[in-house]
């Protein structure tokens, strides 16, 4: 029997895969359902054993588009509300990188997702530009984090070119929920 973990991005499984915490307890039911009705046809038991079967299969695919573990600190993530601070009062505006599929905050630089190596290159060449020390912002808003594929490349490039004062902005959502829907600034 598998024991439950929690995974950096929140989401409950068996040390053995990546399964959410609701599998353990569809599967426990459906055994016991698959008991009572064997008890009663037996001529049901390979219908049964197949339809397991086929459950688990599908099951076992539900952590498969989650990404590796976060690659940021807590200290990484800019809120929000900062920006838009920021935004809005014209000062002290970091440079703003979207890695995702368009850029709807003013002033962000549109990249395009970056999980494969032409965006990727495109992220480096951009970023040659810009000094080490300046504060540079990434964002996604595609999907929730564990599930974005564009955050963790821009970080570990940031990292890869020493960049000294880097961020990831915090919409753990979307950026519809984390950004649009809280009415801050967006681009005409």
């Amino acid at each position: 029997m598998n024991t439950l973990t929690r995974s950096p991005g929140g989401r409950m499984g068996s040390v053995m895969s990546n399964h959410p915490v609701w599998l353990p307890g569809v599967i426990s039911h459906f055994k016991f359902c698959t008991s009572l009705i064997l008890q009663q046809i037996p001529a049901m038991k390979n219908l049964c054993r197949l339809t397991l079967f086929a459950l688990l299969l599908v099951f076992t695919s539900c952590g498969a588009d989650a990404q590796k573990p976060e690659n940021w600190t807590a200290d990484q993530l800019m809120q929000p509300a900062d920006l838009a601070a920021a935004l809005n009062a014209r000062k002290d505006i970091p440079v703003i990188i979207c890695v995702g599929p368009g850029a709807i905050i003013p002033n962000s630089v549109n990249i395009g997702p970056v999980n494969k190596p032409d965006g990727l290159e495109k992220l480096k060449a951009a970023l040659d530009s810009i000094p080490k020390d300046r504060k540079v912002v990434v964002y996604c808003g595609c999907c929730p984090f564990d599930h974005c594929p564009n955050v963790r490349p821009a970080i570990d490039a940031l990292k890869a070119l020493s960049f000294k004062h880097y961020y990831l902005l915090n919409l753990p959502h979307n950026v519809k929920t984390d950004w649009i829907d809280k009415g801050y600034p967006t681009a005409p």
